[in-house]
């Protein structure tokens, strides 16, 4: 399937909880019965309520949900309220620079302290990294920063490598991977593996974006310009990420493939592995 922009994609940060989270939270639902996925779509929560708070209330939660039968309920803007084990903020990251506005440090426009290739800031000797820092040297075209975990351990390690090469004069060669933007995670149980310009950033509406899809076993998404490859999403156990990361990488035109560049039937790694 073929899609092309019609908009500018909005600019979003990506949330940081890090891989860890629940690994001391019972995740396991009140039921053990199948329940499908419900998405309420162009809302916000309007408040949230204990189920004592609700009682006394009298508000009318759906039509399956018992008053008695969640520890906590979320109002929305819609006028529905849902009954949850637990809720999940996941608002993005805001860097925490309050603190350091009484120095001299040069921000940017989305609040991180600006830093330069070397990891430095503005000021001697200061060096910053991860969420609180914004990089602000003349970036890669596949590479954005997202405020992810990732990028917070991988800016982390190469701050550490400039800081040493500081100090015997030397300057640190830019770390491979800022050169594309990855990110491999799980979402109710299928591997989730983000490549790139994966979401058209940075594009414009100047692309193209094809699309297969496997119920319940996969869904390959590429984002196309001009006939190259740009970025890609990738949900399951498709074991195509080191091809279209080669292919992102090497600029190969790819126009004459058109939509058999995901082609079930074709093995797209035997022509460019």
């Amino acid at each position: 399937m073929f899609y092309t922009g019609d908009s500018h994609p909005e600019s979003v940060m990506g949330s940081a909880l890090g891989p860890d989270w629940s690994m001391h939270v019972n995740l396991k639902g009140k039921t053990v019965e199948r329940r499908n996925i419900h998405v309420e779509y162009e809302c916000e929560v309007k408040a949230v309520y204990k189920r004592e708070e609700l009682l006394k209330m009298k508000k009318e939660t759906l039509p399956d949900q018992t008053e008695d039968s969640w520890p906590v309920y979320t109002e929305l803007t819609n006028g529905k309220i849902h009954g949850c084990d637990f809720i999940i903020s996941a608002t993005g990251v805001v860097p925490n620079t309050t603190v350091l506005q009484k120095n001299k440090f040069d921000f940017a426009d989305d609040g991180g302290v600006k830093v330069n290739d070397q990891m430095k800031t503005n000021l001697e000797n200061i060096f910053a990294a991860g969420d609180v820092c914004t990089a602000s040297w003349s970036l890669s075209k596949h590479w954005f920063q997202m405020r992810l975990w990732t990028q917070a351990r991988q800016m982390g390690a190469y701050a550490a490598k400039c800081m040493v090469c500081d100090m015997r004069g030397e300057t640190a060669i830019l770390d491979v991977c800022f050169d594309l933007f990855t990110h491999v995670t799980k979402f109710f149980g299928y591997k989730v593996v983000l490549l790139g310009l994966y979401n058209g950033q940075k594009l414009g509406t100047d692309y193209e974006i094809i699309v297969r899809s496997s119920e319940r076993t996969e869904y390959v998404k590429v984002v196309m310009q001009d006939g190259r490859m740009q970025g890609a999403v990738l949900v399951g156990e498709t074991d195509l990420e080191e091809t279209f990361e080669n292919l992102i990488h090497n600029g190969l035109d790819l126009s004459v493939y058109g939509e058999d560049i995901l082609n079930p039937d074709i093995d797209i790694e035997d022509y460019f592995d």
